[in-house]
């Protein structure tokens, strides 16, 4: 009685086994559902695979070792300080492509070597005597600084000078025409046109003493002489050459450098050097004088030589030096420089050579090594002016 009062779905489910398994699946997925809005599943893994959770391994770097906070902050600004080298000298017209820096100075070394003068065919001049050069120079600064002309001008100008005498007599009263007028030829191939002086201009501060038409008969005589070569690398381009390079030097050793450079111009034994190797003995003085490190895989014997020569002269004649020059790098804009280097010769200073100590050491029989060091310390101290280049110009004056 009890089983025909049964419900119907209840026993056709308790006689169904698939109809129970259906309905316990269907409760289950309820279940998850309901929980998978509560506490949101992770996403699977794409493959269907769970990846473990480990702790990776730390394996040590395979490159070179990772640099110091200091030491990439000091080259961080020493490259910052380089491109900034870099764009003031391509505002001011140069180039400097790091690609192709050897080839750019394998051609100025040809160059240099081609446009060289001759030191011997000078000594046979008959009327010139190397005692009236520095007063050739001396007025040529004069002008060159007058017209604020670039620092390549001045030492193409004497170069184009040096190759004249080399080759064609030049008697007195011709010396100053033949300096200007490689002035002239010198602004025209380095400055702007509105800085090169004119025919008037030179003729005025010649005093009148030759005509305008002498200036452009003397520079058509010149061109022709040096066969129109006029693509001379001046001591100048060697030093913002080798200012940019990896180690970017400060103002004032530049500023040091060029007026070492320019003290150079005024003396005989200083011509039969390479414009290269001038500027790396000047810039190798400059940083002794200035108390920076030594770059020992740059400097050469012929750079030692020129070093001797210049420090020799400047302890012996630094009160010789032109008045010109030393007033032209007294101002603040040059940091200064020739006051820097004055005052250090009349103190007594004299520059050290290195001396290369031994790639093996020698012990001695007790068993000691013993290597003498000499350490030099300067106090260099630049100058808290900051005045704007001066704006007055002198008065050229006619060497006598």
């Amino acid at each position: 009685m009890s089983s025909s009062c049964a419900d119907p779905a209840s026993s056709a489910s308790s006689h169904n086994p698939s109809a129970t398994m259906k309905d316990v699946s269907n409760s289950a997925l309820h279940k998850h559902s309901r929980a998978s809005l509560i506490y949101p599943k992770k996403r699977p893994s794409p493959h269907g695979i769970s990846k473990p959770h480990k702790t990776p391994l730390l394996l040590p770097p395979r490159g070179p070792a990772r640099k110091t906070p200091r030491s990439a902050k000091s080259a961080l600004i020493q490259q910052r300080q380089r491109e900034s080298q870099i764009q003031a000298l391509r505002q001011q017209g140069i180039l400097l492509e790091e690609e192709y820096r050897d080839e750019i100075r394998g051609y100025m070394h040809d160059m240099e070597r081609f446009t060289m003068s001759s030191i011997q065919s000078m000594d046979q001049q008959p009327e010139i005597r190397w005692h009236m050069r520095p007063c050739l120079v001396d007025f040529l600064v004069e002008i060159h600084f007058t017209f604020r002309l670039r620092p390549e001008t001045l030492y193409l100008t004497l170069n184009i000078v040096d190759r004249y005498v080399s080759r064609r007599i030049v008697y007195i009263k011709h010396y100053q025409l033949v300096g200007c007028a490689a002035l002239w030829i010198a602004a025209k191939f380095e400055d702007a046109k509105e800085r090169v002086p004119t025919v008037q201009d030179l003729a005025q501060i010649c005093r009148d003493t030759y005509d305008e038409s002498a200036f452009i008969q003397m520079e058509g005589h010149v061109l022709s002489t040096i066969q129109w070569t006029l693509g001379h690398p001046t001591a100048e381009a060697w030093l913002r050459l080798m200012c940019v390079g990896p180690c970017v030097e400060d103002a004032k050793v530049q500023h040091v450098a060029r007026f070492l450079m320019e003290i150079t111009l005024f003396y005989r034994e200083f011509v039969k050097f390479s414009p290269s190797s001038i500027a790396l003995a000047a810039l190798t003085l400059a940083r002794f004088l200035c108390g920076k490190a030594r770059r020992m895989w740059e400097e050469t014997e012929e750079c030692f030589d020129i070093v001797d020569y210049l420090d020799t002269r400047l302890a012996k004649h630094v009160n010789d030096l032109s008045e010109t020059l030393v007033k032209k790098y007294s101002y603040a804009f040059y940091s200064k420089a020739a006051t820097f280097v004055v005052q250090y010769y009349l103190q007594g200073g004299r520059y050290v050579r290195p001396t290369s100590l031994p790639m093996t050491p020698i012990r001695s029989p007790a068993s000691t090594i013993s290597t003498p060091m000499s350490t030099s310390s300067m106090s260099t101290t630049v100058s808290d002016e900051s005045d704007d280049f001066p704006r007055h110009s002198y008065d050229a004056r006619v060497p006598e």
